[in-house]
């Protein structure tokens, strides 16, 4: 069921964290982003502080509440620092926001007008699963830095890019039971087709396993995995998340690169932390994906993995959780003509999980 609008991609990623200030320092010193935008108490806004920071197309938003009665705060102490929201940029954000709720979506917020100097932004808002919202965002010809209420912000420290371009895609985790739900809501209301699914047949290890289905719109522009737990003997990193977050939840955000081993060098460099596997896995890499263009030592010096479909391959690597519950984490991902999601891979992450699990007490 299509569409009466256009999702022209990601805008940006909304966090409800702690500290935005120092949320904002983190990303900028581990991952290279660049504070572009700040709203806060020196612009006018009492109840809430927004940090902006950008690298390539990709967009974060860290949004700390200010008062104690806030709306967030009850988000805070639920999830700790979280996504909150993955807006979408659009056409017509009237449309979208009118087609979704009459298709069963829930308004958090009806279409508004922001305007200044710049120009006006247009925004709406709904919500879906767990806490979690898609805004709605249209921006034709704005000017500003990131949009009305906000001031432009040049750090002190200009940002070194790490080379991360734009959001592959988003991950989404579900209880148990939940996953066919959500990803039917998606077909139902925003017209997504599903374009890749694995179950616990085709990934498993001793202890864990999961079941995904991949939805995606029109342009393939917005992609998102739709995870749930399977049985298993132990407990799953997809339940330990779940546990973690206390319900439904984004899970990670994948970023593209176009030099994997470049972007993950400097990451490292940065001391960003990610999960690693054993140098067995590069002895038969070339008999399981074929001639591929990297040097292998290269990979294998940091923990990059390799998987191919009929369309070609990726190389990807995960880092560990970047706050302390298990929850979200990030992927870094580089694609030689591979539009699937790493299936190969999947065994040997797992198994990587599992050993941070064990650490953790909670295997």
């Amino acid at each position: 069921m299509s569409a009466p609008f256009e999702i022209l991609g990601t805008d940006h990623v909304g966090f409800i964290v702690g500290n935005a200030k120092q949320a904002a320092v983190y990303y900028q010193e581990r991952f290279g982003f660049e504070p572009v935008a700040y709203k806060g108490l020196e612009t006018g806004s009492r109840d809430r502080t927004c940090w902006v920071l950008r690298q390539g197309k990709i967009t974060l938003v860290l949004q700390t509440p200010m008062t104690r009665d806030h709306a967030d705060i009850a988000h805070l102490a639920k999830h700790g620092d979280a996504v909150r929201d993955l807006a979408f940029l659009v056409d017509d954000v009237r449309k979208a926001w009118e087609t979704t709720t009459a298709r069963g979506a829930v308004s958090v917020m009806e279409p508004t007008v922001l305007e200044d100097e710049h120009g006006k932004v247009v925004l709406a808002t709904i919500a879906t699963y767990g806490d979690t919202h898609h805004s709605f965002v249209q921006r034709d010809g704005y000017r500003g830095a990131f949009m009305p209420g906000y001031e432009s912000y040049t750090a002190n420290k200009p940002a070194v890019s790490a080379g991360l371009e734009f959001i592959d895609h988003v991950v989404g985790n579900q209880g148990d039971g939940e996953m066919e739900q959500v990803a039917t809501w998606y077909e139902n209301v925003f017209g997504f087709h599903r374009i890749w699914t694995i179950d616990d047949k085709d990934v498993s290890t001793a202890h864990t396993s999961l079941r995904s289905v991949v939805v995606a719109n029109e342009n393939e522009y917005v992609k998102m995995p739709i995870n749930e737990p399977a049985d298993g003997l132990k407990k799953s990193q997809i339940q330990e998340y779940v546990e973690a977050n206390y319900g439904a939840g984004v899970q990670h955000v994948a970023m593209y690169t176009h030099d994997i081993v470049a972007t993950i060098s400097k990451l490292s460099a940065n001391g960003v932390e990610f999960l690693q596997v054993p140098d067995t896995y590069y002895d038969d890499l070339l008999d399981r994906v074929g001639d591929i263009e990297e040097d292998i030592k290269e990979l294998q010096k940091y923990g990059i993995l390799v998987d191919r479909d009929d369309q070609g391959y990726l190389l990807q690597l995960f880092s560990k959780p970047v706050q302390d519950r298990p929850t979200l984490f990030y992927e870094i991902i580089e694609r030689k003509g591979a539009r699937s999601f790493g299936k190969g891979n999947f065994k040997a992450l797992f198994e990587s999980i599992e050993r941070e699990q064990e650490r953790r007490g909670n295997l």
